[in-house]
């Protein structure tokens, strides 16, 4: 009876009008978080409320769906999504009214939406991504950190006397620069500068060469990058799951193949050679 009742919620969970019905419920519950934060009559603040019990106990129906039909249980929990949606699910059924938690119950019920990323595989692959890129990004971030420092102190020694506002010490200049790499009215910064020192444009063009173009350059590489091969797991794994070949496999199998004819036509070979001896 258990692997029945399992097989039945699988197909639930595989269905594309549950799996969008997931992705509604998500959406209701971004709205309903979105109308709380508007000045509500007394109907409305009803309906929110119901919306909200609802909202929870469909989620809660959910994951219980994914768990009991999932495979390997065991592995289940070691899945960060699937403890991050189990957390979200626990906490919004903590009473908002009348209780010391109800701050914390608000505030993952905002939460709720993020509950889309583990819905919609495609967003999955871009966080996953985005984490595993954090590595590779780290090293660029030093990289332009460095650059930051030095300019800010070249900045802070050169243009104090100009602007103290924006130049008048170190961690202010690295504030004023990430204005100009922003090109947040850089060019003001830049004439009221070069009213003093005409040649100090090179000092503003080589930073925006180095922070806005080719560090910019270097961080979207190394997302993208991670992003195909992210998308490259995500590709075989469907494949694996429908029983679908690769292209590795394939060709696998084709070596074998060969291996075999070459196997037998070698055999056909050595046994008319001893009838033509005989």
């Amino acid at each position: 009876m258990y692997e029945n009742i399992k097989s039945q919620l699988n197909a639930l969970k595989n269905n594309k009008a549950f799996e969008l019905s997931v992705v509604a419920v998500i959406i209701i519950s971004a709205l309903e978080i979105g109308a709380k934060t508007f000045p509500l009559s007394s109907g409305a603040i009803s309906v929110t409320h119901v919306l909200d019990i609802f909202i929870t106990l469909f989620f809660l129906f959910e994951l219980s769906v994914r768990f009991i039909a999932d495979d390997d249980k065991k592995s289940f929990f070691k899945k960060g999504w699937n403890v991050f949606d189990t957390l979200v699910v626990v906490i919004s059924l903590i009473p908002i009214n009348d209780s010391e938690m109800a701050l914390l119950a608000r505030l993952v019920r905002v939460f709720r939406v993020l509950r889309m990323v583990s819905v919609v595989p495609e967003l999955r692959v871009l966080i996953n991504s985005l984490l595993k890129a954090m590595p590779q990004l780290g090293y660029v971030i030093l990289l332009m950190f460095i650059i930051f420092y030095i300019y800010a102190a070249i900045g802070s020694f050169v243009f104090k006397d100009i602007n103290p506002k924006l130049w008048g010490d170190i961690a202010i200049s690295m504030l004023t620069l990430f204005r100009i790499m922003t090109f947040e009215d850089w060019t003001d910064i830049q004439y009221e500068t070069m009213e003093v020192y005409p040649m100090s444009w090179v000092f503003y063009l080589t930073f925006i060469f180095f922070t806005a173009f080719a560090f910019l350059n270097m961080v979207i590489g190394i997302v993208v990058n991670v992003m195909e091969e992210e998308r490259s797991k995500l590709r075989k794994a469907k494949e694996e799951a429908k029983n679908i070949p690769t292209i590795e496999d394939l060709h696998s199998e084709i070596q074998q193949l060969k291996a075999l004819i070459v196997q037998q036509q070698q055999s056909t070979k050595d046994v008319t050679e001893k009838e033509s001896a005989l």
